[in-house]
């Protein structure tokens, strides 16, 4: 048996940190806990957990982890320059993460912004892809997702596969598009019947469907624009 099996089998399952993250969620483990999963593996006789919590009273706290070394890591009986440089890997990570900026939402005011965000995606695709853009209340797009590949029908183009998305991402609405392959945007009427089964859908759960455009060779057509739905 290996150490860190000697070190933790004393220790109840449920009380092992990946144990209790994997049951309970990373928001529940405490800071010690988390630097014992970064560690992975404690010391000769010794668990991970108690190794962590000695790392952590010789780094002094855990802002004090910002500033510290691999040379003060390695002071620590136990820890090596694998578990060291685990530690520091992870503190850059986290470091970098503080300093990035949200990314700038694309704003849609017209059918001309969806067609300028989404034509170069979709005009070269040999089969129709039937796409969803996910906006909040600023008309922001926060998400997409394609909810279907190949020809449009109302069979397959289901409200329960749209408005599930919606939902969790907390949509305020959505902007349906697809594209036609042979690089004609203007609809057919199957396109029209399913926006139309999309609208009155969203209205049953509160999520506007603002508009459906189709995607053609460099042109598009809006049904909100051409008063079809």
């Amino acid at each position: 048996m290996g150490k860190r099996g000697l070190a933790e089998n004393r220790v109840p399952v449920m009380e092992l940190p990946r144990e209790r993250m994997i049951h309970n969620g990373v928001h529940a483990l405490s800071n010690v806990e988390l630097i014992a999963i970064l560690l992975g593996t404690g010391s000769a006789g010794e668990s991970v957990v108690n190794l962590a919590h000695r790392v952590m009273g010789h780094v002094g706290g855990l802002r004090q982890f910002l500033d510290v070394s691999m040379e003060e890591l390695i002071e620590v009986r136990g820890i090596g320059p694998a578990k060291a440089i685990s530690l520091l890997a992870s503190i850059e990570l986290g470091r970098r993460i503080a300093k990035t900026t949200p990314e700038t939402r694309c704003t849609i005011r017209s059918p001309e912004d969806v067609s300028k965000f989404m034509m170069e995606e979709l005009r070269y695709l040999k089969q129709e892809h039937f796409v969803c853009l996910f906006l909040n209340t600023k008309n922001q797009v926060i998400g997409q997702h394609t909810i279907f590949i190949g020809s449009l029908n109302s069979s397959i183009v289901h409200p329960r596969e749209v408005f599930k998305e919606a939902i969790r991402r907390s949509s305020a609405s959505i902007i349906c598009l697809h594209n036609h392959p042979s690089g004609d945007p203007a609809p057919s009427k199957e396109d029209i019947e399913v926006t139309k089964r999309l609208i009155q859908a969203g209205q049953l759960v509160g999520i506007d469907v603002l508009d459906h455009v189709v995607i053609g060779d460099g042109r598009y057509y809006s049904l909100k624009e051409h008063a079809l739905i």
